[in-house]
């Protein structure tokens, strides 16, 4: 099984970009990020030729995450109150999470909360979002132990995931508590794909459009998969397929595809 992630910065801008990609890497999930529409102007046919099902949770303008998938998705939600309805509607106004399972494995896309600035309240939002999943990743665990958690977690775990230029030092993506908060997560038993394969820097799933950034791979890695313990173990390959950067208005992210 292939699974892949990809934060498309608009899924109409890039519709033809995406479409593309799968008709040459038809992977058995691709979980979208920033698809930015609301879910009755999603574009279903495009993928539908391509004998994709769709699963989306859209919003206007920003956010929005959708799961394309050749085989139909059994147990799909949406946001974190279908699974924990005692929560504060807050945690779901912005959509940022979607599920399903396929041949007994549950596929968990998530955008995760920028935070903007270390400090500022969208920071201390990102803060309570990462607690939030948590509690919800417990739940979810009751069910199903093989889970594949994956999506733009804006968050470089690790010094080696970020270019050698950047100013890390309290900077967003990077600070002690992001890095800390994602650690608590994964402490529930979830592991780096990417890591099994590559231990090296200098790969990275996502690059500013400024500053000729990609041409000088000044990049951060923050796309990831987080296994849990099974799928680790049976994960044959983690890769970042850097083509669509280099394509003319290009989403500023990369696709990561896991295969296991």
């Amino acid at each position: 099984m292939k699974i892949a992630t990809w934060n498309v910065n608009s899924i109409r801008t890039r519709l033809e970009h995406v479409a593309d990609w799968l008709e040459q890497n038809p992977v058995d999930v691709l979980c979208v990020q920033e698809t930015k529409v609301v879910d009755k102007d999603f574009p279903h046919s495009k993928f539908e030729a391509l004998s994709y099902h769709t699963y989306i949770y859209g919003q206007k303008s920003y956010n929005g995450v959708a799961l394309l998938s050749k085989k139909p998705l059994e147990q799909v939600s949406t946001g974190f109150t279908s699974i924990l309805p005692e929560l504060d509607p807050i945690w779901d106004e912005q959509k940022r999470v979607i599920t399903g399972v396929i041949d007994s494995c549950r596929i968990l896309n998530l955008y995760v909360p920028n935070g903007s600035e270390v400090g500022c309240d969208k920071y201390e939002f990102k803060l309570g979002w990462l607690t939030v999943l948590r509690k919800y990743l417990q739940a979810l665990l009751l069910e199903n132990p093989n889970i594949c958690m994956c999506g733009d977690f804006n968050i470089a775990l690790e010094d080696r995931d970020i270019h050698e230029k950047a100013d890390i030092k309290n900077h967003i993506m990077s600070s002690d508590a992001e890095r800390q908060a994602l650690k608590n997560v994964l402490e529930l038993g979830f592991a780096d794909a990417f890591r099994k394969f590559t231990n090296e820097a200098g790969h990275y799933s996502w690059w500013d459009y400024r500053a000729m950034a990609f041409r000088r791979n000044m990049g951060w890695r923050i796309d990831h998969h987080y296994l849990t313990t099974e799928l680790y173990e049976r994960a044959v390959s983690c890769v970042i397929d850097k083509a669509p950067r280099k394509l003319e208005k290009p989403s500023d992210h990369a696709p990561v595809i896991v295969e296991f």
